[in-house]
């Protein structure tokens, strides 16, 4: 007996969870911050930084997601200027 294929999930769950992920990532940094705050009594520095590292790091992945959901949508649909334009522009 043959097994069936493995369903294929829609396109949209990939990215179903990037919301969350930036907020956990904030929230991680900005609580390793407090902990470190209250570590060495350094306040605000610690969840300041920690912030800035979530909230940088968080928009570099929503980035990055969002550009390979680009890449993918291109590759499944045809360009309205063509293949030949993207060749012409590596010349």
């Amino acid at each position: 007996m043959a097994n069936p294929p493995p369903l294929k999930p829609p396109p949209w769950t990939r990215h179903a969870g990037i919301g969350v992920n930036y907020a956990a990532a904030v929230a991680g940094f900005g609580l390793a911050g407090w902990w470190v705050d209250s570590r060495w009594d350094s306040a605000p520095w610690g969840v300041l930084v920690g912030a800035a590292l979530g909230l940088t790091g968080a928009t570099y992945n929503l980035v990055r997601e969002s550009m390979a959901a680009f890449d993918s949508s291109r590759g499944e649909r045809k360009s309205p200027r063509g293949d030949d334009h993207d060749q012409n522009a590596k010349s």
